[in-house]
């Protein structure tokens, strides 16, 4: 028989979508190297925009304050996420799928409805919008992520392990410590890094929990692309764009350097390794 005959215009249609998807993209990076300030015509190579863009003390403010935010995300959110998942796993109780499926809702809520839940529990209780409420409702939005993560990977670890572990004189917090913890390693990294890049570039949650000065990058540049759109604009996307594109890229490299022969991909959709 001969091989199944795939239809050509899947190719082509393929090929239309990722043009579709990324030419918007590859153009906010071209113009942001642009000569003149026409977003246009690419008259000549430049990294003029970039220098005006960290000249401007508003605008590395703004950048230093995003990576903040992102930075006590990461660490707090995987903290949570991560121990959040071993109670999922490991809990005995009636009340463990109901806690499933609640740890879901953060995941299909709106992002808008969150932010706005987020705004009217901080004015309720009296706190200030800042850095701190920023970093807040994105902890509580990055938990689930980190959750879904490390729980599929838990799940396929063989409780037989850690009894063996047990059996042969290891305590409970050293069976977690020298057994579970190496084993979920890769998968711990790699949300960490997509909780990173995840809240670096969030502008929802951060438009509607942030206070005055310094604001988180995403809120700056809607704050300016209002008066049009400019070549430093594009200058703080495309530095925007490396970063996350970094982080993604750690997160689906590194763990093969920590896990058996599984890729990143693998860790972050929770397949078991081979």
């Amino acid at each position: 028989m001969n091989d199944f005959d795939r239809p050509r215009f899947l190719r082509v249609y393929t090929g239309l979508f990722f043009v579709f998807m990324f030419l918007p993209i590859l153009l906010v990076v071209v113009f942001s190297f642009n000569n003149q300030r026409s977003l246009q015509r690419f008259t000549g190579f430049s990294f003029e925009w970039y220098q005006r863009f960290f000249e401007n003390e508003s605008l590395t403010s703004s950048l230093t304050a995003s990576l903040e935010i992102a930075t006590v995300t990461m660490v707090v959110g995987t903290l949570l996420g991560t121990l959040l998942a071993f109670g999922l796993v490991r809990a005995r109780t009636r009340w463990a799928g109901s806690a499933n499926v609640l740890m879901l809702i953060p995941l299909v809520t709106p992002e808008i409805v969150a932010g706005v839940s987020a705004l009217l529990l901080f004015t309720h209780v009296g706190l200030r919008l800042s850095l701190l409420t920023i970093m807040l409702a994105h902890i509580t939005f990055s938990i689930s992520y980190v959750t879904v993560v490390v729980r599929a990977r838990l799940a396929s670890l063989h409780p037989e392990v850690e009894q063996a572990a047990m059996d042969l004189g290891a305590s409970r917090i050293q069976t977690v410590w020298l057994v579970v913890l190496p084993a979920l390693w890769p998968a711990i990294l790699a949300s960490a890094l997509l909780t990173f890049a995840l809240s670096f570039d969030d502008f929802v949650l951060s438009f509607f929990t942030t206070g005055e000065s310094p604001q988180p990058l995403p809120v700056r540049i809607w704050s300016a692309i209002r008066f049009g759109v400019t070549p430093t604009i594009n200058a703080i996307g495309t530095l925007m764009l490396t970063i996350s594109v970094l982080a993604i890229g750690l997160a689906i490299l590194l763990p093969r350097f920590f896990g058996r022969k599984e890729s990143g991909i693998g860790v972050l959709m929770g397949r078991e390794s081979v």
